[in-house]
């Protein structure tokens, strides 16, 4: 196995830090030292559950109380004692960050009524809002079966929903000074708008508006789709720039926190994409036998990542010992539950250091590839890549060997 470049024990190792005063924490302490006496069973029942929660969470006092106070301002507005709407906990504690734990233990409690709309509704509505009257309808009606799904088709990833939007917004702002409904779009019309684009703009403008004209045709909002005939190419070749040496100098010296060094480590040894980390649960882990199942694949664990892992499982341990998550990775809003953590905590504080795991990954297939004469049944079997995705990079690697050209984009 080729070695990885993002592999310095160094700078990967145990960071020592000076000792901070922490604030005081609540194991040992029983309930009645924190909260004053209960006024019914309804908020005695919360409040156990409040701390039952702040014991898996590890808080301090401090905290525990914080949402004791805003808890029973929640339970102070709603005299009657019936189930609390969602709309009325973020009201009155003033943004969904705030209220989140609240909702949780009235939820787990059976005194939540989520009356709200989804985030992604949310979003639907604001930007359809800003279409021409035309089509604002039919386009939101399509967003919507995106996001929600419908017979014979599985709802579609968020991301997935905003970049249909962003790209067939333009089209149809243009379309709504001549035409006054989808079914006026001809075909002339849509490749009057490919044309003027190139490259990804234009195959992705052509498979949103694909999508939207298929939609509208099968469920009868026009009579014949203008994008049935149309082709527009395969999509052009990306360019995948090999990591410079500053670059993995400066990703090593970055990442200090346990979950950094995990999760960029993993990523640095074993190509492993971000979905598959955030759903690795505790028995794909076998330290005994130095082994970890990452996406279906088994791999050898290295000392570098039976160490990094060990501190890990270490740390998690002694920061939340009675979380009930069985996932590997874990926060400190995950650890009340059994999700795994969220896309946005696994690779936000890094990606805000400038850290992109897609570009570490991409450098360890190649590095891999470089290392054993660009052999694409080694790569597909070693970091699980399906048969194109691994001969592609077996091509790079042949590029490079034949032609190395310090500091340029290579196209694969």
């Amino acid at each position: 196995m080729g070695r990885p470049r993002i592999y310095c024990d160094a700078c990967y190792g145990r960071q020592v830090h000076a000792r901070q005063r922490r604030p005081r924490p609540i194991a040992g302490l029983r309930f009645a030292e924190i909260f004053d006496e209960p006024t019914g069973r309804a908020e005695q029942e919360v409040f156990e559950r409040l701390f039952d929660m702040a014991h898996v969470g590890s808080w301090s006092v401090e905290t525990l109380r914080r949402r004791g106070e805003q808890l029973r301002r929640v339970l102070a507005a709603n005299p009657a004692g019936d189930p609390i709407p969602l709309s009325q906990v973020r009201a009155e504690l003033g943004n969904i960050w705030q209220s989140r734990i609240v909702a949780r233990v009235l939820d787990q409690c059976g005194q939540l009524v989520d009356d709200t709309e989804t985030p992604t509704r949310q979003w639907i509505d604001r930007r359809t809002v800003t279409l021409p009257p035309a089509f604002r309808h039919d386009v939101r009606a399509w967003l919507l079966v995106l996001h929600e799904g419908e017979e014979r088709a599985r709802p579609r990833a968020t991301a997935t929903l905003h970049a249909y939007f962003s790209r067939a917004h333009a089209p149809l702002t243009e379309w709504a000074s001549t035409r006054s409904h989808l079914r006026e779009v001809t075909q002339p019309d849509v490749t009057a708008v490919l044309n003027r684009l190139n490259g990804h703009k234009r195959i992705g403008t052509f498979v949103a508006l694909r999508s939207l004209f298929r939609f509208a045709k099968r469920h009868r909002l026009i009579f014949s789709d203008p994008t049935r005939r149309l082709r527009v190419g395969a999509a052009p070749s990306r360019a995948l720039l090999p990591m410079t040496d500053d670059q993995v100098d400066t990703v090593t010296a970055t990442v200090v926190t346990p979950m950094q060094r995990l999760v960029v480590g993993l990523v640095a040894v074993y190509a492993a994409r971000a979905n598959p980390l955030r759903n690795l649960v505790l028995d794909d882990v076998d330290l005994s036998r130095r082994r970890i199942r990452i996406g279906g694949t088994i791999h050898r664990l290295t000392e570098f990542t039976h160490d990094i892992l060990t501190d890990w499982l270490t740390y998690r341990h002694n920061r939340w010992p009675g979380t009930p998550n069985p996932h590997v990775i874990v926060s400190a809003d995950s650890v009340l539950g059994t999700s795994p953590v969220t896309d946005h905590h696994l690779t936000w504080h890094l990606s805000l250091l400038g850290i992109q795991l897609e570009h570490i990954r991409g450098d360890r297939i190649l590095q891999e590839a470089l290392s054993t004469n660009a052999d694409p049944l080694h790569l597909a079997i070693m970091f699980g890549l399906s048969e194109k995705s691994a001969t592609d990079y077996a091509v790079l690697a042949r590029r490079l060997i034949q032609q190395p050209v310090e500091g340029s984009a290579l196209e694969w």
